[in-house]
């Protein structure tokens, strides 16, 4: 995190996550609750989550620095080295915070940090059980369980990157969990998914005051609602989302429940994946019982 021991007034706080850790809902949650404190009716469409945040990837950004449009199969060197102008002009261009969803570890990426800490100003941690991540990472992508365990587990792993997104550096699973939390910070808060689901009033309520925000309990109630699992899942029925990828063999809210794992993978594969991410599975009290 950035070195001051609170959030500053202004700058990019992370939305930081492995994928299918609950990072779309979280943002879901800052829209909705920014809306309700503005007045604004409604709640956020999850098709317009662009007002209060943004991402880094996007190619049109690298090229306005780099003169050229950036192909994720030879130009990675450039992309690397190009990151942290991107996030310093995207900090520039914001009144206040800026919230950008990233699932970039936290690390070096070919001699540059994957975040500009000169424009941090905070950073929101998103953390899923793996056993679980496993099996909605698997439906999201269209892959096979094992497939999915296999890649959970390759260190400094990087994505494809698209057509119009750079590539990200995502790590293993355990790679990126530790690169995010092993320096606890004032500016860092750390959410378990699982905690948002058992109480998730209490879950958001700390978000929005670790934000220094200030929500009257309707306001907050309000948005949680709005942000509920279930809202999501229908707005998507109703309208799709845009973040599903075309080879997704299932909506993107798929089902949003804590322990699908017992039911879905084997005992070789729950072996599999707690031999390759227990310590840090046991650090948030993910480590299944004998």
């Amino acid at each position: 995190m950035a070195q001051q021991e609170s959030l500053q007034i202004s700058g990019i706080v992370w939305v930081a996550s492995y994928p299918k850790s609950g990072n779309t809902w979280t943002r879901a949650f800052l829209h909705n609750i920014a809306r309700i404190m503005k007045g604004e009716p409604g709640e956020q469409d999850i098709n317009e989550m662009a007002r209060f945040s943004t991402w880094d990837l996007d190619k049109k950004r690298y090229a306005h620095f780099l003169g050229f449009e950036p192909d994720n199969a030879v130009h990675r060197r450039e992309i690397a080295a190009t990151r942290q102008a991107v996030h310093q002009q995207i900090s520039d261009g914001a009144e206040g915070l800026i919230f950008i969803k990233t699932h970039n570890c936290l690390v070096m990426d070919r001699g540059h940090s994957t975040v500009n800490f000169a424009v941090t100003a905070g950073a929101v941690y998103v953390v899923r059980n793996p056993l679980d991540v496993a099996i909605s990472l698997a439906h999201h992508s269209g892959s096979s369980v094992d497939q999915i365990i296999g890649q959970m587990s390759e260190i400094d792993l990087e994505s494809d990157g698209r057509d119009d997104a750079v590539y990200e550096v995502i790590g293993s699973w355990s790679q990126h969990v530790l690169s995010w939390t092993r320096n606890p910070h004032r500016a860092l808060h750390v959410m378990r998914y699982e905690d948002m689901l058992a109480d998730p009033k209490k879950a958001f309520t700390a978000l929005a005051r670790h934000l220094l925000l200030n929500p009257t309990r309707r306001q907050l109630a309000r948005a949680v609602e709005w942000s509920s699992f279930a809202r999501l899942q229908a707005q998507e029925k109703e309208k799709g989302f845009r973040e599903r990828p075309p080879n997704a063999d299932q909506s993107f809210f798929r089902e949003g429940r804590a322990g699908q794992w017992k039911d879905a993978l084997t005992a070789v594969q729950v072996d599999r994946i707690v031999r390759d991410h227990g310590e840090q599975m046991q650090r948030f009290g993910y480590l299944p019982l004998p």
